[in-house]
């Protein structure tokens, strides 16, 4: 079996200071690859200076909604320079989060578009956050129509109406180890009906550990197993058949 988590975080405190035992473990469970996440000028930097230092690791470089009271126009100026780097394959994580009260929404929107302008012009496919506000992200994306390479919603949690609007305009969905939990009979029953070439999974790590495994903490990549073979049941295939639909996909999208 060979998985890749499509998006991790591996410059964060929980994992930065034990990376090679982190990346050790996954690799002997069969998650082989990574795609770690810059989320503001810090741990783009981090990601930058990670990326040289491991073969199968590959980056996603944005500003976090949480931060978009903070971004300069520097910031985008040295975001735009940093997705240059080779094995960046993405522009995000980028979008808009009205459930936490860190951000203006208009400095969200302003910041999210920003970067969907930086990702069209060097014909990047896009990284989604969008919590509680699925109707403006939508809009926005809406604005850059046929301008993106590809755009994939992360850490998915909308509702089969919402489903419907993600697959009819193109877009990938992505699941974490919430579609594991005990409560998420909803998310599960989403699932279930995202083509395979439309689906990736991600541990969000160092966040969202999945069933039977929600007590260890911090999550890490080679936990992404448990949320594979949720996924696989659901989907009616054994784990290698899934494993190797997926990565299919991931590597599609991401050009890798």
């Amino acid at each position: 079996m060979n998985l890749i988590d499509t998006h991790c975080h591996l410059t964060f405190p929980e994992l930065e200071s034990r990376i090679d035992d982190v990346l050790t473990r996954s690799k002997s469970a069969g998650v082989a690859a990574w795609i770690t996440i810059g989320t503001n000028p810090e741990h783009i930097r981090k990601v930058l200076d990670l990326l040289p230092q491991y073969d199968n690791l590959w980056a996603g470089l944005g500003c976090h909604p949480h931060h978009a009271n903070e971004i300069t126009d520097d910031d985008i100026a040295f975001l735009e320079q940093a997705v240059q780097t080779p094995k960046v394959v993405a522009v995000g994580e980028t979008g808009l989060d009205y459930h936490y009260d860190n951000a203006i929404p208009e400095n969200q929107k302003r910041l999210f578009r920003a970067q969907l302008a930086i990702a069209a012009k060097y014909n990047k496919p896009v990284i989604i956050h969008t919590r509680q506000a699925f109707d403006d992200a939508m809009a926005i994306l809406d604005e850059y129509k046929d301008k993106l390479k590809g755009v994939v919603i992360h850490c998915y949690g909308g509702s089969i109406e919402q489903t419907k609007l993600v697959l009819a305009r193109g877009y990938y969905i992505s699941f974490t180890g919430t579609v594991t939990f005990k409560k998420s009979d909803a998310l599960r029953e989403v699932a279930k009906t995202i083509p395979l070439d439309r689906l990736m999974i991600e541990t969000d790590c160092p966040f969202i550990s999945p069933e039977p495994v929600r007590r260890i903490q911090p999550n890490e990549p080679a936990l992404l197993i448990h949320t594979a073979k949720c996924l696989a049941a659901l989907h009616n295939l054994d784990l290698d058949a899934f494993a190797e639909k997926i990565l299919k996909t991931s590597k599609t999208f991401f050009i890798i």
